[in-house]
């Protein structure tokens, strides 16, 4: 339902309120019954106020299940007075505790704005701003549930005290903190989704939904907080609330974008590109680089590529079960800074400031935390890609270069006790120098790279498959150079990915076809948006660049972007580091310390020297946590779940009794709530909603193409007549097959069943020197 939630101007419009359709079949009949659960999550919240205190009510999808949250706004400044009801509420009854809020406020209740997600909570030096999102837009769809691009949000001040002790000084500090807060532009790159979990990865929330109800892994039945941009805007409230997340949106910094492969008329793939940005260490360019004492790099992103045949939209499978549909597939990778000690001054001005080690550490701690972080999140092997420079006239990269080699030759001494799976696979490419040169070509050496890094790292296919490892690429600025090498693992994986679901019998697709044109055109939006967010201007190096086309035409545009970037690191950085510190919590305003504007360095805000003993005492030589090398037990979740098949209505005759629960009532008689049981009961980890039949399908609502997502999709059917899209839109004549990957080593075992499809070729581009 679209409209908006009702007025109430007086008490007779509350009391004759008509209910737009009938209630769904619910846990309670009464409002007192405080264990009463939603079926389906909050989306829209309607606030309302008083003179003296600030009402939220939310309600899920359909606007027929709703939650009430009340706000003091007459306590003392430096508290967040937050009440929540745990009861949950029809259309009516909700309708006689907003006539009774009413009531109480004298007549006073008005509507103070529609909200799409709740973010937190914010405080400088005064009292408590809540932070609400007021526009949205879909941009991809995945599992049935939408993932959305925050557009527009507001602050709302919840103080309604005097002024009293309330100083000039202090009045043009708020102004100021208020200045830098908002200048953190959340309407650009920040998502959510209120029923898929985009901080973690598909195969981590598949995984979640297979593991047994009594598992004793807290961490894989919540967010991923690396990648919860708000999470300080969360803190006032975690104190509080013990189910943050059923009010509060997650959100993430990054880039997402979704795309379609019509594959001759007949079948849909949807390609999903879900970038993730760590906050750990962020910033902007020259003022983040490198690591920081807890093993956080700069410029962190996990980048992760879902291919899906939608056959059918959910996760679930008939034949497989619930949560196994083998319709999805994924691959992860991983970018970040060198992990070491050193940073540029960009005081000299100039457009590129020397490199500078400043701290040389002979056991390499902070970068053996990083790699063994790398071990927790995404298990053994790990690939390193170092495309720095390795000649220079005057030494820069290559003062990194050496360390960074050391660095891993002396982690890896140990590791190889662990056995040879367990050591980094360390990868150094001049990609800057083969670009540049005629004998030397950049796809052919990432063509075969690819093959590796697929043939040992895997790939997930729900329920058939996972992924086991990670490949890290970085360059100087992980930006130019690493987005160029992991589009072409993410066109290699691409190739595999297809090949799983049945679509191409070859992995190796041809640069010019319809499919690589758009995953090119959305990894260049993935590299440009990056670029914005570290380093204040788009790719200068494309794709055309190492592909060695169109070089004269792209020439002034890698001119212009490069003096983007310079004029942004020298004049703008400083500002937009400020603002990330303060969004994320590395200040917080305190009496007589120094204010943000007046600290000489953010250096302390991100490096604590005087901390805990967990990162002081780590072994030098056994580095790495043990727990964090060992095999996961994954394999015997590929198939969980799946004796809860989706069965037609007849067929659910017996109670459900749940683990952990006390519940033998019978199964209600339709068939979306026996589903919403089967699916939705799991132990409280944040966002176990699966109701994508409520958000994705709405019932008894008027629709049409203009509005449906998936129509009005980037899809390969815009540009061309042709219905294959694997076919090269390009006739290269005189070229050989450069499929190397086809000479050098063998195709995955697992993949290597279907025979090679003639139509699906790379070709080798070497272009002559433009007159």
């Amino acid at each position: 339902m679209d409209s908006e939630f009702l007025e109430i101007p007086n008490m007779e419009d509350i009391v004759t309120a008509p209910e737009p359709e009938p209630e769904p079949p619910r846990l309670t009949q009464s409002h007192s019954d405080v264990h009463a659960r939603l079926s389906a999550p909050l989306e829209k919240y309607t606030l309302y106020e008083t003179k003296t205190r600030l009402y939220i009510v939310a309600s899920n999808a359909r606007e027929v299940q709703f939650k009430v949250m009340e706000i003091d706004m007459t306590g003392p400044k430096q508290d967040l007075t937050l009440i929540v009801d745990p009861a949950v509420y029809t259309r009516a009854e909700v309708m006689d505790v907003l006539g009774h809020m009413e009531e109480e406020g004298g007549g006073n209740l008005t509507k103070r704005l529609t909200a799409w997600g709740l973010l937190g909570f914010i405080r400088f030096t005064d009292g408590y701003y809540m932070v609400v999102v007021t526009k949205r837009s879909v941009v991809a769809l995945l599992g049935g549930h939408y993932v959305y691009h925050i557009d527009k949000t507001e602050m709302i001040p919840l103080s309604r005290g005097g002024d009293e002790g309330k100083t000039k000084s202090k009045s043009a500090d708020e102004a100021r903190y208020m200045s830098i807060f908002q200048s953190l532009d959340l309407s650009k790159t920040f998502y959510f989704s209120y029923a898929y979990d985009i901080t973690n990865t598909l195969q981590r929330n598949m995984e979640r939904e297979k593991r047994d109800d009594d598992s004793d892994d807290e961490e894989i039945h919540s967010f991923n907080h690396m990648f919860i941009w708000n999470h300080h805007l969360l803190r006032p409230v975690e104190e509080i609330m013990d189910n943050v997340f059923e009010w509060f949106l997650p959100i993430i910094h990054g880039f997402i974008d979704q795309a379609k492969i019509n594959v001759c008329g007949a079948r849909s793939v949807y390609v999903t590109l879900i970038a993730r940005r760590s906050h750990y260490f962020a910033g902007a360019r020259f003022l983040k680089r490198g690591v920081n004492d807890r093993g956080n790099v700069a410029n962190e992103v996990e980048t992760e590529q879902i291919v899906a045949d939608l056959v059918t939209s959910s996760f679930h499978d008939k034949r497989e079960g619930i949560f196994n549909s083998p319709r999805y597939t994924s691959y992860v990778q991983h970018r970040g800074s060198i992990p070491l000690y050193w940073s540029q001054d960009v005081s000299n001005m100039t457009p590129k400031p020397p490199i500078e080690i400043n701290l040389v550490d002979p056991f390499f701690a902070s970068a053996a935390l990083h790699f063994d972080d790398l071990f927790k999140r995404y298990e053994a092997p790990i690939l390193v890609l170092n495309l720095i420079k390795s000649k220079e006239r005057t030494p820069r990269e290559g003062k990194l270069l050496r360390e960074f080699s050391q660095c891993v030759e002396y982690l890896n001494q140990f590791l190889v006790q662990r056995g040879k799976k367990h050591k980094l696979q360390y990868t150094h490419w001049d990609m800057s120098r083969a670009s540049k040169s005629r004998n030397l070509e950049v796809i052919e050496f990432l063509e075969r790279y690819s093959t590796t890094v697929l043939e040992k790292t895997g790939f997930f296919h729900n329920s058939k498959g996972i992924q086991k490892g990670i490949c890290r690429s970085n360059c100087i600025d992980c930006l130019d150079r690493t987005n160029a090498a992991q589009f072409v693992i993410a066109k290699k994986a691409l190739g595999y990915q297809l090949r799983a679901l049945g679509i191409v019998s070859d992995v190796n697709l041809s640069y010019d076809c319809d499919a690589v044109n758009l995953l090119t055109e959305m990894y260049h939006d993935h590299g440009d948006t990056i670029a914005l967010q570290y380093g204040g201007s788009h790719l200068v190096n494309t794709m055309e660049t190492y592909r060695k086309i169109n070089q004269w035409r792209s020439h002034s545009r890698d001119m212009l972007e490069s003096i983007r970037r310079f004029y942004s690191n020298s004049f703008v950085d400083s500002q937009r580091q400020e603002a990330i510190n303060l969004f994320l919590g590395n200040h917080v305003f305190e009496q007589n310390k120094p204010r943000l504007w007046d600290l000489p360095s953010d250096h302390f805000l991100h490096n604590n020297y005087y901390f805990d003993n967990y990162y002081l005492r780590r072994s030098y030589i056994f580095w790495w946590t043990e727990i964090n090398l060992l095999v996961k037990k994954y394999e015997k979740y590929v198939r969980r779940k799946k004796e809860l098949q989706i069965m037609p209505v007849s067929e659910i005759t017996e109670p459900l009794n749940f683990p952990g629960s006390d519940q033998k009532e019978p199964v209600m008689e339709v068939l979306e709530d026996k589903l919403d049981a089967l699916v939705s009961y799991i132990p409280p980890y944040p966002g176990f909603f699966d109701n994508y039949w409520n958000e994705c399908y709405k019932p008894r609502s008027l629709s049409s193409f203009h509005k449906v997502f998936a129509y009005n999709m980037n899809s390969t059917s815009r540009y061309n007549s042709d219905d294959n899209p694997f076919r090269p839109r390009k006739e290269i004549k005189g070229l050989e097959d450069i499929t190397e990957d086809k000479k050098v080593s063998e195709v995955p075992e697992e993949v290597s069943k279907i025979p090679d499809d003639p139509l699906i070729t790379i070709y080798k581009y070497t272009l002559q020197a433009m007159a």
